[in-house]
Formats: structure tokens, C-alpha cells, sequence
């Protein structure tokens, strides 16, 4: 009965008209019969994808901490842990995350953020790390092997082996121009100035208003010129 209740709005949902979904949701009297959480849930999940992340703080909080179907569980603090880092709080992420690894749930994609996370706060020795215990949990992680690649060369590290992971990512996501620009980047560090400046054009025109991308653009042009 819960269920074909809030069938409408999770349908909603599915077709990503978010907005109408929460307004269906909202729209369902007390004495609908929809279940509480799996209420907070999918309006959770609506706020979330509208980016309204205090909003989707409140009704995500709600299944984790009253909930028992440990699936949404996990699923719900991987979102909170998302919303931290996005909104800066790179200690409640850090701590929702660690919960994720306890209970072995995505390992890789959580050590993947946590890698960020470090990145963040200038700690490159972990945040390679991380990457690397994302990549030993799931070789194909695009994010984990643009974020190692891109990190390796910032540091002027092991740039060959950034060269192979940036491949590899560019290959599984060849429309990202996150990956375009972290192998243009590492063709930068290489000295390859030619092909530096072919993946960040194509990465800057992609992502037009990307400050760190032009700002990529820019140095390597500024190379190219004085050489």
C-alpha cells in the first residue's frame, strides 16, 4: 500500500523531473499510508539531485539514523558524505566515510573521495594513497585513476605512470573534460607542449567557464610562446 502510494513520485523521480517528484511527495496528506522513511528518502534523494543540500541533509539524516534497511543506510551516508564535501565539511565527510569503509560499502568510490578529501586539505602523499587503495578495490575507477594521474603531476612525480593512469581514464570517459585536462596537464609536466595544449583546448571547450581548466589553458600557452 506504502508503496503505490509514492509509486507516482518515485516514477517522477526516475524520469529526473525532480522538482515535480518533491512537489507530489509534499502534496501526499498525513493519512496516506506512505511510509515515513522511505518518504524521507526519496524527497532526500530530490534535494539532492536539485542541490539543495541542507534541505536533503535533514530528511537523509532521518534514514540513517532511524532507519533499519542497512542498504539505504549506507546509500544514504554515501550521500551525506557527498554533501559534505561539496559544501566544504571535509570532517563529517571524513567521518561518514570511514563508516562507509567499515562496513566494506563501495570501497572504492569511498576511498576515492577520501583522496579528494586530502587533496583538499594539501596532503598529496595520502591522497595518492587513496587512490591507490580505490584503484587495488577497482582498477577501472575513473575517478581514482584521473585523480592519481592529475595529482602525480601536480607533484612532478612518477609522471609516466600519471601518463598511463590519465589514459586509461580518458579512455573509459571520453567525453570528460576533467580527463582531458588532467592528461593535457601531464603532457604539460612532460614537456609534450603540442599535445598539452590539444587535450586542454578540447578541455576548455567543453567546460568554457572552468576557472582551473583556462587557468591550465593559459600556462601552457604561456610556455608555448617562450619557447
Amino acid at each position: 500500500m506504502a508503496e503505490d502510494v509514492l509509486a507516482e513520485g518515485i516514477t517522477l523521480y526516475k524520469r529526473r523531473s525532480y522538482s515535480d517528484a518533491l512537489a507530489y511527495f509534499f502534496s501526499l496528506p498525513d493519512d496516506s499510508g506512505a511510509d515515513s522513511l522511505e518518504l524521507s528518502y526519496y524527497i532526500g534523494l530530490c534535494y539532492t539531485r536539485l542541490e539543495r543540500y541542507d534541505d536533503a541533509l535533514l530528511y537523509l539524516e532521518q534514514v540513517v539514523t532511524a532507519g533499519s534497511n542497512i542498504n539505504r543506510i549506507l546509500q544514504c551516508r554515501y550521500l551525506l558524505a557527498f554533501i559534505y564535501v561539496q559544501t566544504g565539511r571535509k570532517k563529517l565527510a571524513q567521518f561518514e566515510l570511514n563508516k562507509l569503509i567499515d562496513a566494506g560499502y563501495r570501497i572504492s568510490s569511498v576511498y576515492a573521495s577520501l583522496a579528494y578529501i586530502a587533496w583538499q586539505q594539501d596532503d598529496g602523499d595520502t591522497c595518492v594513497e587513496f587512490y591507490r587503495k580505490s584503484l587495488a578495490n577497482d582498477p577501472d575507477n575513473v575517478t581514482a585513476l584521473n585523480g592519481i594521474g592529475y595529482v602525480l603531476a601536480c607533484q612532478n612525480k612518477e609522471l609516466t605512470e600519471a601518463l598511463m593512469y590519465c589514459k586509461r581514464a580518458l579512455d573509459k570517459a571520453p567525453d570528460s573534460a576533467a580527463c582531458m585536462d588532467s592528461l593535457g596537464w601531464v603532457y604539460y609536466k612532460l614537456g609534450l607542449m603540442k599535445e598539452a595544449e590539444k587535450f586542454t583546448r578540447q578541455a576548455a571547450a567543453r567546460c568554457k567557464q572552468n576557472d582551473e581548466i583556462n587557468g591550465h589553458l593559459q600556462q601552457i600557452l604561456e610556455s608555448r610562446d617562450m619557447r
